[in-house]
């Protein structure tokens, strides 16, 4: 432990157990957060009511409107069969004739208006019913007018009882009016009282939070003595701790730097071995007449340049952590033209490559795969003194954060059947192709050997 935290822990601690504003103001902020929560919970509660009100208030004038409609609608007819019956033409009728296609939707607007509504419904059921009649007697007197006889149909309208009908509608609907009054006045007087208690609630939570707050300023203007001793102790504290930090952070660069310096070395060494391996076995091919084993020392000579590659960049790179993809393949596929395809009548190899960084172990996988799938076309996709193209593309991928190696030639193709060889370049390219957590797919589409690798970009360890 530092030595400038050792002697201001103990004052730090005796500060933390002493009873802090943090638990005053917390305390004091729950009960604030209470009251306000009770005055939101009265209010909400008045909100209900007040919208449940203006629910009932509507309720009451569609009632009272749809009441009167059907009385109008009454009186309309009424008039239209006077009309009928004094005159004898038929264009009087057509009031009657519209409150007959209507009457029925207004009686069942209002039946649906007081459904479950014991109070009202009585006084709608006899109005329906005394209305359903005079429109039975307004009928009678048309049908008996248009029969040619008249004087029965007077004599009906004489006899009053239509007019007693009308009267009990009229009765009725003043019935549903004064029910509707009382409700309203009682509706009312409950929004009053309760507009007043919401008013009160306010109040009385508005005073408590100003009481609660300056509670909090007091005890906040208590604890600044504490506070500021406790900040004089942390800038002792942190004068140490700079100095301590200070030594540590030169210690640790000094110590980075001897690591990258070694880790140079080391790369510098094992490029310098793959090299000399690399070296030994061109030396053998030399004394080699076996074209099989010939060709086998060359395809494991590509391979060490691959992993060397990596190597070289790294001891060249003031990165150590990531390669430069593209500049690494330029190097590599130059390579391996110069082992591979050397003479005129060889294949040509291509690099189409954005610029890209990747890790040291994609970077080694990427060049594996790269060298396998180069030689193998070198091999297979043409004719020997043929020629031709085999080309590297490395590009990104449609979905952020991969990248898209393919390598391709124009010769005959795979057709159905599996890659050439001895089955171990297929095995090294799988392997490497699983390390990238992907897998190497053939275009059947193309019309020579199209191997896509699809991977992702890991990031570069720190």
């Amino acid at each position: 432990m530092f030595p400038a935290v050792r002697s201001s822990l103990p004052a730090l601690i005796r500060f933390a157990r002493t009873p802090s504003i943090g638990r005053s103001i917390v305390a004091l902020l729950a009960g604030a957060m209470a009251l306000l929560l009770a005055v939101n919970m009265t209010t909400f509660v008045m909100i209900q009511r007040t919208t449940e009100f203006n629910d009932q208030v509507e309720r009451s004038q569609q009632v009272r409107r749809a009441a009167r409609v059907l009385l109008l609608s009454l009186v309309d007819a009424e008039t239209a069969q006077r009309g009928f019956l004094l005159s004898g033409r038929a264009d009087f009728l057509a009031p009657y004739n519209r409150v007959e296609v209507s009457v029925a939707d207004q009686m069942e607007e209002l039946e649906r208006l007081v459904a479950g509504d014991p109070q009202l419904k009585p006084a709608v059921t006899a109005m329906l019913d005394a209305a359903r009649d005079k429109l039975a007697e307004l009928e009678r007197t048309l049908v008996l007018s248009r029969t040619g006889r008249l004087g029965e149909a007077v004599e009906l309208v004489r006899s009053g009882d239509g007019q007693a009908r009308m009267e009990t509608v009229r009765a009725q609907m003043a019935i549903v009016d004064e029910i509707e009054n009382e409700r309203l006045a009682s509706r009312t007087l409950q929004s009053e009282h309760g507009s007043r208690l919401t008013l009160w609630a306010n109040a009385l939570g508005g005073l408590l939070v100003l009481v609660l707050a300056g509670i909090m300023i007091w005890l906040v203007r208590r604890y600044v003595a504490e506070i500021q001793a406790a900040r004089d102790t942390l800038d002792r504290m942190n004068a140490g701790l700079e100095t301590e930090v200070r030594d540590r952070t030169a210690q640790l660069t000094l110590a980075r730097d001897r690591a990258e310096a070694m880790l140079r070395e080391v790369n510098h060494r094992v490029g310098n071995s793959l090299q000399l391996v690399s070296s030994f076995m061109a030396l053998q091919l030399r004394h080699l007449a076996d074209e099989g084993a010939r060709a086998a020392l060359r395809e494991a000579q590509a391979r060490i340049e691959a992993v060397a590659q990596v190597h070289r960049r790294l001891y060249t790179s003031d990165d150590m952590s990531s390669v430069a993809l593209d500049e690494y393949l330029d190097g590599l596929v130059a390579e391996l033209g110069g082992s591979l395809a050397p003479g005129s009548g060889s294949p040509t190899l291509i690099l189409k490559a954005r610029p890209l960084a990747v890790s040291t172990d994609q970077a080694v996988s990427i060049g594996v795969v790269v060298t396998e799938l180069v030689t193998n076309a070198v091999k297979y996709a043409y004719r020997p003194g043929q020629g031709g193209e085999i080309r590297v593309i490395l590009e990104p991928d449609a979905r952020a954060g991969r990248a898209v190696l393919t390598v391709e030639d124009d010769g005959p193709g795979l057709g159905d059947a599996p890659p050439r060889g001895t089955g171990l370049g297929g095995k090294i390219v799988s392997a490497m192709a699983a390390g990238l957590r992907s897998r190497v797919e053939y275009d059947p589409a193309h019309a020579g050997v199209r191997a896509r690798l699809a991977f992702d970009l890991q990031p570069f360890p720190l």
